[in-house]
Parts: C-alpha cells; structure tokens; sequence
C-alpha cells in the first residue's frame, strides 16, 4: 500500500483572485488531501520556501512531495490535477493545461493580482506592513 505524497498550495490570502481560484479547486479527486497556506501567515513550510529564495509576490507555489512548482508551472500543474467543472476555475483549468500558454498569460493574472492588492491598500507579501510602499 502506498503513502499519499502530500500536496501543498501557498497562495497570497490578501488577493481576490488567488484565494477564488484556491477555494474552488477540485483537487481532491484527483490527489487526495490538499493543504492550502496563506503566503502572508507564519508556517514552517513557507518559512522554508521563502529561505529557499522563493518569491510569493512572483506566483503561487504547490508542493507535491519534494517537487516544487512556482507561478506559471504552478497553476499549470493545478490545471492538470482539476477535475473539470463548468466554474471559472474549470475555463481556467482548460486554459491552463498548456505549458506555452500558461506562461504566456501568467504575467497578466500577477498584474491582476498587483491591482487588486493596490487597489485594497495591501502590501507585497516580501515587504512587511508599514515598511514603504509597494
């Protein structure tokens, strides 16, 4: 019988559109228990990942087991592992699944993300509250 590789999705919590996608993943069926991080809340984990060099601000990350996935690989791979549903996240899954053009259009969902922490007067992830502005 074989163990479960656990899977990790760090997401900035502060940003509207990471935390719709996260919350509406249907990753369950297709690997097991999935834990999602809030980027920005201490955990050993994202501890680690940041020491690891990691930038949040930059993307997204899943860890699966020991491999590790950031921005645009990182939505792919949560593309891949959806099941398909008919939501936004399903349209975003079919969109996704493709290496090219996941890289392509990652840029544009991180400047998104940027306007919507902007426009909600949040900081980047790396830059503690009240240290400047982004």
């Amino acid at each position: 019988m074989s163990v479960p590789v656990p899977v990790h999705v760090i997401y900035d919590g502060e940003c509207p559109f990471c935390t719709a996608y996260v919350r509406m993943l249907r990753l369950k069926r297709a690997v097991g228990e999935v834990e999602l991080l809030n980027a920005r809340d201490p955990h050993p984990l994202v501890d680690a990942l940041k020491d690891e060099g990691i930038d949040f601000d930059a993307g997204m990350v899943v860890k699966h087991g020991n491999i590790v996935h950031h921005g645009a690989a990182a939505v792919q791979w949560l593309s891949l592992m959806t099941t398909p549903s008919a939501t936004f996240n399903g349209l975003m899954a079919r969109i996704m699944k493709d290496e090219r053009r996941a890289r392509l259009l990652y840029p544009a969902l991180r400047a998104g993300r940027t306007l919507a922490l902007r426009l909600k007067g949040r900081q980047p992830i790396h830059r503690p509250e009240g240290q400047g502005t982004p």
